[in-house]
């Protein structure tokens, strides 16, 4: 295995133009060798253009990138982070495939800030990729490997802009109108692991509700995305990463019973005893799970289900390489006239109908988000707001509705339970009026243009 010791300097303009368009740009000396290196995409959707160096500076003519900057740009480009590390690589055949394997040992610096990098590198460089699934497999038996989508580029990014421990939230999946169906669904799928495993290392390292919401979102985003899909993507496969993906939601569950204290005074500081032991043993529970094999496993299987997974091959054909844009308009008009065909009714639902309801809403709203590039912008933000209203609206019922099963749990006890009666009362008080306004705001949603209608 050959040792080598490198060190990356990464550039990026003033206002980061190349971070927030997804590229990275290095120069990596090592060996006696300058090389210049862009990278374009994430996760394992990148393109990469590289070549010698200069002895000084960047090469600012090669085509990548004059394609992703103007010359003046290209100017103003500056030193943002360094990455140093020790380099053991070695190049072999494994099932047909031909892959590189580097470990590396270093430290990304930026300005005064610094993080240790610990990390195993797979590239496939010829072959069929489900052998570096396989390799991966193999590995993961000898250590606790957790898979990451975050390049040295990213990292780097994250610690200069001080986000290190910042819950990540979602970013917006990039869809062109001539994406295919799966095409779609790996973009919208790849974009929810990768927040996922973010997420997970954070609260592995930390505490904290933020996180764990966000946590919880991704997870939900990626269940929502299989269903939407799964007149494509069901496979023998499939069943499993749902009900793994269920286990890890239930396994991050946190009550929301306490947003109410704040505002009870002296009864609330009485119930947050109770509360603050409900919290710490909710999240001690989560930070077992993502620390947890079960986890890996969950991250890495998923991920090559998504990737080289038997539906990539199975008979829907035609619907896979079908538009993403006509599916999506099917899979959401399907998902509204679930919401639709309830709409005059939501008062005589119930609180278990209002409950299944909230959820239709947070499923459409979560798939028309990932769909939204394919349609008309100022349409989606509108319809996406008032849809917003009326999950909120149905969520703050949905909370009464629990709350007092949430106590129950609690176990409150003297002046604890009287809080508990005084958060209890304050959410019966407001529920009349909030199903008036989740009422004004379904039909205020019934009347908006539906973006995805083409």
């Amino acid at each position: 295995m050959e040792t080598r010791s490198l060190v990356s300097t990464y550039y990026d303009t003033p206002d980061k133009r190349l971070g927030s368009a997804h590229i990275s740009l290095r120069i990596r000396e090592g060996g006696g060798k300058r090389v210049q290196t862009l990278k374009r995409g994430e996760g394992f959707t990148r393109e990469e253009h590289e070549g010698p160096a200069p002895a000084e500076g960047l090469d600012l003519t090669v085509p990548a990138l004059r394609k992703a900057l103007s010359p003046a740009q290209r100017r103003k480009l500056a030193p943002a982070f360094t990455v140093a590390v020790t380099r053991r690589q070695r190049t072999f055949l494994y099932e047909g495939a031909e892959i590189e394997l580097a470990i590396d040992e270093g430290a990304v610096t930026a300005g005064e800030r610094q993080r240790v990098i610990s990390e195993v590198e797979l590239e496939l460089k010829a072959g069929p990729p489900t052998a570096l699934f396989a390799l991966a497999r193999s590995l993961a038996k000898t250590a606790p490997l957790y898979l990451s989508f975050d390049g040295k580029a990213s990292q780097g990014a994250a610690l200069r802009d001080g986000a290190g421990l910042v819950p990540r939230k979602q970013d917006r999946v990039k869809l062109k109108r001539g994406t295919t169906a799966a095409e779609a669904f790996q973009a919208i799928a790849r974009n929810a692991l990768t927040q996922i495993a973010a997420n997970a290392l954070i609260l592995r390292e930390a505490d904290g509700e933020a996180v764990l919401h966000q946590l919880r979102v991704s997870v939900r985003r990626l269940r929502s995305a299989i269903a939407t899909f799964k007149p494509i993507v069901e496979d023998a496969v499939a069943p499993a990463i749902r009900a793994e993906l269920k286990w890890l939601l239930k396994a991050c569950d946190l009550d929301v019973f306490a947003r109410d204290n704040a505002a009870l005074g002296e009864a609330g500081a009485a119930l947050a005893p109770a509360v603050e032991a409900a919290r710490a043993g909710a999240h001690a529970k989560a930070q077992a799970a993502v620390a947890s094999k079960r986890f890996r496993d969950l991250v890495l299987e998923a991920t090559a289900w998504v990737e080289t997974g038997a539906w990539l091959s199975g008979k829907h054909e035609k619907r896979r390489k079908g538009s993403a844009r006509e599916f999506a308009a099917k899979a959401l008009a399907r998902r509204w006239k679930r919401i639709a065909a309830r709409a005059a009714e939501l008062e005589d639902l119930g609180d278990a109908g209002r409950h299944h309801l909230r959820i239709d809403a947070k499923k459409l709203r979560y798939a028309l988000e990932a769909f939204a590039p394919l349609f008309h912008k100022s349409k989606v933000d509108r319809f996406l707001k008032r849809l917003k209203t009326l999950q909120d609206e149905l969520g703050a019922l949905n909370d009464a509705a629990v709350a007092h099963r949430l106590v129950a749990r609690l176990k409150p006890a003297g002046a604890g339970r009287a809080a508990a009666r005084s958060v209890l009362a304050a959410r019966d008080h407001r529920r009349d009026k909030t199903l008036k306004s989740a009422t004004k705001a379904m039909r205020h949603l019934a009347a908006a243009p539906l973006p995805w209608v083409i």
